[in-house]
């Protein structure tokens, strides 16, 4: 017999495990990061933790060769040569900080509007936020602009909480789920494990996507649908529904403001009808008589006249049993027979009414009525970028909400849940703030949610406050801001020329903007005078991307890895359905480079600028560093970044500082949870123990329960001013655009057609990337280290494409030359590709002959940042016209067939290293 030799399968990676929160993607894991000698070994995930229960995946586990990264910067860089040139000096940190003041300080004092502050992917925009709000600009916002404010505005604005990171399905009982325009880099971790359990459990998954991969590819159903028709394939399901009658009569009567009277004629035509006491009002079925809505024991009467004004619900019936939303109307614009959508409405009314389910469990409404049991309808949505990077895209995704709404689906069991901080109102949140005075903070936040355009961030000239034109007739609901607009107006001194610019994580010259080589272009021009147009920049990273050649001033952040974050409520926290949750990050590794967390640097730059919430008394910081911040800024009474452990230890959401704090989150795993008691668990908005709890959680501050909000005020304010409708007015050239776009029912309307450009080209992030600094990876750029454009059948054959081909793709902004391979999973009037796996050689440390920076290519060069011209000279943006998020997914373009090539074009010529040759290369 043979011996075996014995083989350890599991040897020691580590001496120690630090447990710390991943920074790969949006998910935010807990991992369990090994050290080895105090350097990092190896990372797994944490299965104790609550968002990923142990599961990891290749972007976490990678997270090991982002602190190894040869494109880390080593030390704050001043640049000595021409933007874009790459000449920088390295110099001290005191050095850099008094000269980021002996720019900044100046303005604060005599123009803090001149003081524009954006920021990227960083998850810390409650503390850059507060920042940037003692500064006193109007001038600042973070990334939500480019990819998610649709989202964001179309859900808060319709059911007080939205898709994306603020909610999910009911994984364990859901018997239908439905992603639309869903990629796999968002939330994949726990969207992974929910569809295994969907799986094991025979739930069937459905898929609406242009593009067949990822979560579609697994679905058991796939409509390939053409970019930018996904509302009017929604509201022809709502038609569906309505015509067959299975909606949840209950559920719109008791939750909703379908029951509310709106008025039908007069000056205040369209706005809910009040009583005297300025209250909306519902009539009560029982008595026929005016009642309030919150009564108890009221029944709202769908159905109801009143003095000659019908409800919402009539309005809503009458718009949607329309014929122009039949299947039969939609289905060729939207590329799906009309059979196959009456076949998916009828699925979604047999799950929703014929599977419903119930939970024994008591619970008391918030009108004080007392219910036995928790009745759900057990199917479920799921949306991201996909149907929000359009023009239409807020209208669309209110539209989604709409039908969760008639079908009863949203905060029940089997349902869509949302996580706490949310569902909260509208009138919860702040209107946006933006008058500047030298010398003094805004006296409120910049960004929120305008209730009408009283709340417009405008000059008394009528000109936009803020650069990017942000809360202004031409994008009134921007409740994330328009960075994309940023660079394009500050060149343009439209409204107004800005002096300084900080940006942190953003890469401007690069992915993250619309029409990347104008816009480096941008970056680089001079006046007559040979000054530069944007005179300052200041840029912070971690890496040396794209843009660090175009800063003056550069920052050097740390990795994930060597710095503390704060996961808050206060900002995007790692909350379930069933607990509010925040986590932290902390350097489980010190930095062996000369750099800094920028957190502790924005707090530094404060305390040297004077900025009161950031000073003593007596003019010393008031904050050591961030981590001092975490523990010990108060952000309302006995409210701070984190709920956990707070005062003694013991208090949990509101209580005093405790200076063991993080020490305490550490011990527990790097996160914290508050349980949600289990007769709050669903009906959030309408339950009152739910209400109650979140008060004690320091969620809210007093119980508010609300109703959906199926007709919109806000919105139909805003339509009004088109109609030249009351007090405040909008420019003559705007009044058609806001009595389409700002119905007070959600709608669809077709971005602009672009006929000479027939094909509709889109990005998706894979997987395996996130952040643009995924592709530098050593690990990742294994996986995928370039990427081709995806020819439907059709395109590929009708072209004479054959593999190893590129093509020549054109839109009306410009031409590109890029690899092509042939995917039949895709709808056949598409393209599309992998967004930020190409690279500009010499950036991220890569070699310029990279795969990324020679065959990798971005759609970016393709999309404008403006709207053609009309003739008229106006600087109008492509962007939603409610929320002003960038339309993306808008850009149409033609395509040929050059042949095989080397490389993309185009091909710009390679940045200088900003770090040293021959750095720890791996």
């Amino acid at each position: 017999m043979t011996m075996q030799p014995k083989i350890n399968l599991s040897p020691k990676v580590s001496d120690e495990v630090r447990r710390t929160t991943c920074y790969m993607c949006a998910c935010r894991c807990g991992i369990n990061v090994h050290l080895k000698s105090g350097s990092v070994s190896y990372i797994e995930g944490n299965r104790d933790h609550p968002v990923n229960k142990g599961v990891l995946c290749a972007k976490g586990a990678s997270g090991i060769m982002q602190v190894k990264a040869p494109s880390r910067l080593r030390a704050p860089l001043r640049r000595v040569g021409p933007r874009g040139s790459g000449a920088f000096e390295e110099i001290s940190w005191d050095e850099a900080l008094a000269l980021a003041v002996s720019w900044m300080k100046p303005l604060r004092e005599t123009a803090p509007e001149k003081f524009a502050f954006f920021t990227g992917r960083d998850q810390s925009q409650s503390l850059t936020g507060w920042w940037a709000q003692a500064f006193g600009t109007p001038n600042y916002a973070a990334h939500g602009g480019f990819c998610s404010v649709n989202m964001a505005a179309g859900g808060i604005y319709t059911i007080g909480g939205a898709f994306w990171e603020f909610g999910q399905p009911d994984w364990e009982r859901t018997k239908m789920f439905v992603l639309f325009g869903v990629a796999e880099d968002h939330d994949s971790n726990p969207i992974k494990i929910g569809l295994g359990k969907l799986k094991e459990r025979g739930a069937k998954v459905v898929g609406i996507n242009p593009i067949r991969t990822g979560y579609n590819a697994v679905a058991d159903d796939w409509y390939g649908i053409t970019p930018g028709t996904d509302g009017l394939l929604i509201l022809s399901l709502i038609h569906c529904l309505l015509q067959a009658g299975k909606i949840d009569l209950d559920y719109l009567a008791q939750f909703t403001n379908a029951p509310l009277l709106v008025i039908e004629d007069g000056p205040e035509k369209g706005l809910i009808l009040k009583n005297a006491e300025s209250q909306s009002f519902v009539i009560d079925k029982r008595t026929g008589a005016p009642a309030p809505w919150d009564g108890l024991g009221v029944q709202p009467d769908l159905g109801a006249v009143y003095q000659g004004h019908r409800t919402v619900f009539q309005h809503m019936a009458e718009r949607y049993l329309s014929p122009e939303y039949a299947p039969e109307a939609v289905a060729e614009r939207c590329g799906i027979p009309a059979a196959r959508i009456r076949s998916l409405a009828a699925e979604l009314a047999d799950v929703a009414f014929n599977q419903a389910i119930e939970i024994d469990q008591p619970w008391t409404d918030f009108r004080g009525n007392a219910h036995a049991t928790m009745t759900g309808r057990p199917v479920s949505f799921h949306a991201m970028r996909g149907i929000s990077a359009h023009a239409n895209g807020f209208q669309t995704a209110r539209a989604l909400h709409l039908l969760q709404i008639v079908l009863g689906t949203v905060e029940v069991p089997g349902g869509y849940r949302l996580k706490p901080p949310y569902p909260k109102p509208v009138e919860a949140h702040p209107t946006p703030h933006f008058t500047s005075a030298p010398g003094k903070p805004l006296s409120g936040p910049h960004l929120g949610y305008v209730r009408g355009p009283e709340n417009l961030a405008l000059l008394p000239d009528g000109s936009p406050a803020r650069i990017d034109k942000a809360f202004t007739w031409e994008n009134p609901l921007s409740a994330h801001g328009l960075m994309h607009m940023l660079i394009p107006n500050a060149h343009a001194g439209d409204p107004y020329k800005i002096d300084t610019l900080l940006l942190y994580m953003a890469n401007m010259a690069w992915n993250s903007s619309m029409n990347s080589a104008a816009v480096m272009q941008m970056l680089t021009d001079k006046t007559e005078d040979g000054d530069y147009v944007i005179p300052r920049i200041i840029y912070s990273d971690a890496y040396a991307s794209e843009m660090v050649a175009y800063a003056d001033l550069i920052l050097p952040d740390t990795t994930y890895l060597e710095r503390h974050d704060c996961i808050s409520l206060l900002d995007r926290p790692i909350s379930e359905p069933d607990a509010a949750g925040d986590s932290i990050r902390w350097p489980v590794v010190e930095p062996d480079r000369d750099v800094r967390p920028f957190q502790s640097v924005l707090l530094d730059l404060g305390a040297r600028l004077g900025l009161a919430p950031m000073v003593k008394e007596d003019g010393s910081p008031k904050f050591k560093d961030y981590a001092d911040y975490i523990v010990n800024h108060i952000r309302r009474p006995g409210v701070g970044p984190l709920i956990g452990f707070r005062g003694d230890g013991s208090a949990e959401g509101r209580g005093d500082a405790n200076p063991d704090q993080i020490n305490r989150y550490i011990e527990n795993g790097g996160f914290y949870q508050a349980h949600i008691p289990p007769e709050a668990s669903f009906y959030k908005p309408w339950n009152a123990r739910y209400q109650d709890w979140a008060v004690e959680t320091s969620l809210y501050e007093t119980p508010q329960p609300y109703l959906f909000t199926i007709w919109s005020e806000p919105l139909r304010r805003f339509q009004m001013a088109g109609e030249g409708l009351g007090a405040h007015q909008p420019p003559d050239h705007l009044r058609a655009g806001l009595m389409q776009t700002m119905d007070p029912l959600p709608i669809w309307y077709e971005p602009a057609p672009e006929p000479d450009y027939p094909l509709h080209a889109l990005t998706q992030r894979p997987m395996d990337m996130y952040h643009s600094w995924g592709s530098q990876n050593a690990w990742l750029r294994q996986i995928r280290g370039m990427n081709y454009l995806y020819l439907p059948t059709k395109v590929w054959q009708s072209n004479g494409f054959q593999a190893g081909d590129y093509a020549r793709v054109s839109s009306r902004n410009g031409t590109i030359v890029v690899p092509v391979a042939h995917m039949a999973a895709l709808n056949e009037h598409t393209v599309w590709t992998w967004n930020a796996i190409g690279k500009r050689k010499g950036a991220w440390a890569l070699d310029e002959d990279a795969p990324e920076a020679t065959e990798g290519f971005l759609l970016n060069h393709l999309i404008s940042e403006l709207l053609p011209d009309q003739g008229d000279g106006r600087r109008k943006s492509n962007s939603d016209p409610v929320t002003g998020q960038a339309a993306w997914f808008d850009l149409k373009v033609k395509i040929e067939r050059v042949g095989p090539r080397d490389e993309a074009e185009p091909a710009f010529g390679a940045i200088p290293r900003a770090v040293p040759q021959g750095g720890d290369r791996l």
